[in-house]
Order: structure tokens, then sequence, then C-alpha cells
């Protein structure tokens, strides 16, 4: 009835139920049920375990009892206990972006407002990053991006973790669980995601050589598709968004004395020593490159600009290091 207030009929709860699920292992319980009235339990000594009853006390008793089982012996697996946040740490770098760096923030909460973001900052002049999960490292001035790199990688001490340009953007695609699900599931080290629906990824062959050297040959797109992940393949090199496995990351690292433009030479370096995929299944977004007011910005994406592009020098000096490094007499891009 208008403007009127009425009990609702037939509001009530007749039954708890509670459903437990495993993916490396089974539940039991440790409780007799059989004088206990009003219990059904299914799945005893499985991976899937439903208990339903009525009665609370009796709900506590047995899942005061409840036993997990591990079934799969693997010292890389593991069963994700519903905290993402206990698995994956966020790493990124910036420099003259603090505006970008603010709204990845943003967005990173949105969706995960509990997991740690460490940010490696060779700013000349740091702001300092308000949140109370964020990890700010200050760097030298222009320090660089490898180096960067290698502080953020080197402060992460959970499993995993994701790494992000300072310019990107979660979107409700960003499922960090689907790519720790890929880790999880295979023997990968690293797998890569979707940036604004670029799905990049490429391979590096090698062509074994004479006493000149070797040659390495780029080529866009993966070498075959993962079993049991359909929309995943296997390849040589990703994007600039990547989960990964800490310790075997820390293992190959990044070469600090790229400190410019690089990307692809981490990938040749971890050549035959990392397992690498790429999903097409989870996307992250791409800031908009926004028409700036303010003078700040203004001077800082013209700084900014001037130190993404090589020199001359830079560019004979990344080569160089490239060829030494690999004992290479050629690299080629297909």
């Amino acid at each position: 009835m208008p403007l009127r207030t009425i009990l609702l009929p037939g509001f009530g709860i007749l039954f708890l139920q509670v459903a437990l699920e495993a993916s490396l292992g089974v539940f039991d319980i440790q409780v007799n049920i059989s004088g206990i009235t009003g219990v059904q339990i299914k799945g005893r000594g499985e991976k899937h375990l439903n208990i339903i009853t009525h009665d609370i006390h009796v709900l506590n008793l047995i899942l005061g009892t409840t036993t997990y089982t591990s079934t799969l012996y693997s010292i890389d697996s593991l069963d994700i206990d519903g905290d993402i946040s206990s698995l994956v740490t966020i790493t990124t770098k910036t420099f003259l972006r603090y505006d970008k760096l603010r709204e990845l923030l943003r967005s990173i909460r949105l969706y995960y407002p509990n997991m740690k973001v460490i940010v490696a900052d060779d700013n000349e002049k740091p702001e300092k990053i308000e949140d109370p999960f964020v990890e700010q490292y200050i760097m030298p001035y222009a320090k660089g991006w490898f180096a960067g790199r290698n502080l953020a990688v080197s402060q992460v001490t959970t499993k995993y973790f994701l790494w992000v340009d300072d310019d990107f953007q979660f979107t409700e695609d960003t499922k960090i669980e689907k790519l720790v699900e890929v880790l999880e599931g295979t023997d990968l080290d690293l797998v890569g995601g979707n940036v604004a629906g670029n799905h990049f990824s490429f391979k590096l062959i090698f062509e074994e050589g004479d006493d000149e050297g070797d040659c390495l040959h780029w080529q866009g797109g993966g070498y075959h598709q993962i079993e049991g992940f359909p929309n995943c393949v296997l390849t040589g090199g990703v994007v600039n968004f990547f989960l990964a496995h800490t310790e075997r990351i820390l293992g190959v690292g990044f070469d600090p004395k790229l400190n410019r433009v690089a990307h692809t030479e981490f990938f040749i370096d971890a050549l035959g020593r990392l397992r690498v995929g790429s999903c097409n299944h989870v996307t992250i977004g791409h800031q908009k490159k926004d028409q700036l007011k303010d003078k700040k910005p203004i001077k800082d994406s013209q700084k900014y600009d001037f130190f993404r592009q090589n020199t001359a020098e830079q560019v004979r000096t990344k080569l160089g290091l490239l060829y030494f490094k690999n004992r290479l007499s050629c690299f080629i891009k297909h």
C-alpha cells in the first residue's frame, strides 16, 4: 500500500550452505556425522566439498574438523587462497609523468584496493605518493629504464609480479587472476597480456653461425598454442604488460647499461632461460595523450620525449652491447 509500512512474509533462513573448492588437492572431514540429523555433505575426498545444514553450531563443528590434502607434487604449485594480493605485487618505473602514475594508481585501486605497488622513481624532483600500499623507491636522477626495473623487482616479496608502464590504466578486463591461472597451470615463467587491443608478441629464432658469430632473427607472433589455454601462445617476447615469476626473472635481470629505450634486449638475455607466453584474454588500457593545459605537465612531457629518443651514439652503444654480449654477427627483423 502507498506510504505504509508492512511486514514481508516468508523471509528467513531455512539452511546454511558452504562450498569449498581446490585445484591441487582434496577435502575431507574428521568428525562422525552419523548421529547428527539435518546435515548433508557431498564431495568427501574430492576437490569440491559441499556442506548443508540448518544449524550454525553444527556447521562450525564440521568446518573446524575439515582437512585439505595436497594430491599433486610440484614445488611450484599452490592453491590460490582467494587473496590475490598475497601472490602478486604490481611494479612500475616512473619518470616525468606523475600525472600518468597517479591515474594508473587510481585505476588499480578500483579493482585491487589492497595490492602492493612498487614504484621505481628517478625524477629530479620526487613527489611523494600518498598511498599506504605503495612503496616508492627514489633513484638517482635519470638513472634509467632497466636500472629502475631491477630496483622495483628486487623489492618484490610475492611469488609473482605484474609489470605495467606508468601510463597504463586498469579496466574491468584487467584480470590478474587469469594470468596467475596460466602460470600456475603451465611451466611458463612469464606471460604477457593485451594492451589497449594490441596483442603484441614476437619470436626469437637462433641461428648458429661461424667464427664471426651467430645470428638472431626477430619475427612477430608465437610458436604454437599453449595446451589447456586456447587464448595463449608460446612465444619469445611480449609487451610491457606481463606477469612473471619473481625469482626466475631476478635470475636473468635487466641490464642497467640500457638506460633509455629498451625492451627486446631483456628477452634476448632470457632466451633459453625463461619460458614465455602471451595471452589475448587479459587486457589493460593505455591512457590517452590529452591536450595538456598546465605548463608543468607540458614541460615534463617535452622533456620526457627528449629522454625517449636515443642519440646516434647511444644506438651504436646499444647495438654494440647486443652483439658483444650475445656473440652475434647479425640481428635480423623480419
